[in-house]
């Protein structure tokens, strides 16, 4: 028999079972495996934040997946080409009949992965410019306070304290890092951004050098100074930053971008700060040097001094002809005295000899003439002003007379077109009228057929009566009536009056007996409800 045929009684699945019943299997059967194989088909995470590759080998492939949030806690991320060696869940996706893996550790395969890692990303930082020798800091001569970044509790943070102490003590401000591991390179990163957030004057004191020191490990322990997340934010330092992660033998990114790279923490604290004894004695010996020198100018100025002065002539030497001079000039100031007077009475005579009436009476015709012919232009100018403002205001006048006209029926033109548009809204106006009344007529239609609906003598029309007290209240139990009161019963078509049986019980018969004193109590509230009366009527 046919294999068909020999399964025609057996259960049928749909494709969701047996997709379901697959993945079970797979999941079941193998659980958590690690596999090693080279990342083919990254391109960065999705979107989403999940990341989508595939695992392959020389014959075979298989497809991998990293949810977002556990590539967001991933020390090692996965790169195109990269040979790892992942952790995780094998799984199937039923959306396209496939097995694949979801990896939860990720980890390069061997030493050499890590350095082609290592060699691929310093290649991408070298071609940004953050390694070009232009871009480093000159480190302070003397900085005032050091900041250091490295754990606390280490042997690095003490000899460095103690290298400095012994050459020159200075404030040192520690910013506490995890120095390998998950996660310690954020904190790097955040303690270097964080000094050089710190503001100048602040109550916490901003460093003028930066140290960022670890002791020696291998390739695994200081991977962390090799991300690129503190390879930036050395390189974004606006303080000067001195590089000191592990032994003279180990290199790391930060080494590159660093203003300053130290073969190790202690010689970090030596190009911090110089050595201070050695200071003391270069001090002493400038201010010797200063003083010899300062000597050895004072005795030469003095020498040239003295030369001077043996060089100077004697102050009567200096003023003997000048003193002649001055003798000259005063035994010649008489005669010079009066030679002056008599040449200036000399001018005055002739000046007064030429001013005679001749000459003044032919002075003054002068100017008259001058007066009258200015006087004559005066007039002629005046004149011809005159007829040019009167040319003028005449081309005004037939300007002003033509634009009065267009004025006027620009004016008219418009109070037509206003007046067609006042037209226009009043039709409007009644038309939005006509249809306002219209539709609060219907309202009130309306409204009125609600209210015959809602009111209660519909109910009495159906058959039903009103009963109110003598009062007009309308009662609305029969513990309300006492015995032989006054009732009016309202019909649809009128009222009549009635009394109440006077053998049928009181109300508060029912009740435990009290005193006829209290009983008037306990119905005196039911005489003094008080209901406002409506048109209408109310049931209630």
């Amino acid at each position: 028999m046919p294999p068909a045929e020999q399964l025609h009684n057996a259960p049928e699945f749909t494709v969701s079972e047996l997709s379901q019943s697959l993945k079970r299997t797979v999941e079941d059967t193998y659980g958590h495996v690690r596999v090693r194989g080279e990342i083919s088909g990254f391109r960065g995470a999705h979107s989403s934040g999940h990341c989508y590759f595939a695992l392959k080998d020389e014959s075979a492939k298989i497809e991998a997946v990293i949810w977002k949030g556990v590539h967001g806690r991933m020390r090692f991320k996965p790169q195109e080409g990269l040979e790892v060696i992942a952790t995780g869940k094998l799984t199937t996706y039923p959306g396209s009949s496939k097995y694949q893996i979801v990896i939860e550790a990720l980890e390069p395969a061997g030493i050499g992965a890590l350095m082609a890692l290592m060699e691929e990303r310093k290649k991408k930082l070298a071609a940004e410019g953050l390694f070009d020798e232009a871009r480093k800091q000159l480190l302070p001569w003397l900085p005032e306070v050091i900041g250091v970044v490295t754990s606390p509790t280490g042997a690095v943070i003490r000899d460095i304290l103690h290298r400095l102490e012994d050459r020159f003590p200075r404030r040192v401000l520690v910013w506490p890092v995890k120095v390998q591991g998950e996660g310690s390179a954020e904190q790097v990163a955040a303690a270097i951004r964080g000094f050089n957030a710190l503001p100048e004057g602040g109550r916490i004191p901003r460093p003028d050098v930066l140290i960022v020191a670890r002791g020696g490990g291998s390739l695994e322990d200081l991977w962390s100074f090799n991300e690129e997340i503190v390879v930036r934010a050395a390189a974004e330092s606006m303080i000067p930053l001195i590089s000191a992660v592990g032994h003279e033998t180990d290199i790391t990114l930060i080494d590159f971008v660093a203003d300053k790279r130290a073969p190790t923490p202690t010689a970090a604290a030596e190009m911090a700060v110089p050595v201070r004894s050695e200071l003391f004695v270069e001090v002493a010996d400038l201010a010797r040097r200063t003083r010899a020198c300062w000597q050895r100018g004072h005795e030469n100025r003095r020498n040239e001094l003295r030369a001077a002065a043996r060089a100077l002539p004697a102050a009567s030497d200096l003023l003997a002809i000048p003193r002649q001079r001055l003798d000259s000039a005063g035994a010649s100031l008489p005669r010079c005295l009066k030679a002056n007077t008599h040449a200036h009475f000399r001018r005055f005579t002739a000046a007064g000899s030429k001013l005679t009436l001749r000459v003044l009476h032919g002075q003054i015709a002068q100017a008259g003439h001058r007066l009258t012919v200015c006087g004559e232009r005066l007039g002629l100018s005046a004149r011809s002003l005159l007829r040019r403002r009167r040319d003028r205001f005449a081309g005004l006048e037939v300007r002003l007379r033509a634009s009065k006209l267009s004025n006027a029926q620009a004016q008219r033109n418009a109070i037509l077109r206003q007046r067609e548009r006042t037209q226009r809204l009043s039709e409007r106006a009644g038309r939005a009228l006509v249809t306002l009344l219209q539709r609060l007529d219907a309202r009130v239609e309306n409204s009125g057929k609600l209210l015959s609906a809602l009111s209660y003598r519909g109910v009495l029309a159906r058959g039903f009566a009103l009963v109110r007290d003598d009062s007009g209240h309308p009662l609305h139990s029969a513990d309300a009536i006492g015995p032989g009161a006054r009732v009016e019963i309202e019909f649809a078509d009128g009222r009549v009056g009635a009394t109440a049986d006077a053998d049928r019980p009181a109300a508060v018969a029912r009740r435990a007996p009290v005193q006829p004193k209290a009983a008037a109590q306990e119905t005196k509230p039911a005489q003094r409800r008080v209901a406002k009366p409506v048109d209408q009527g109310s049931l209630f």
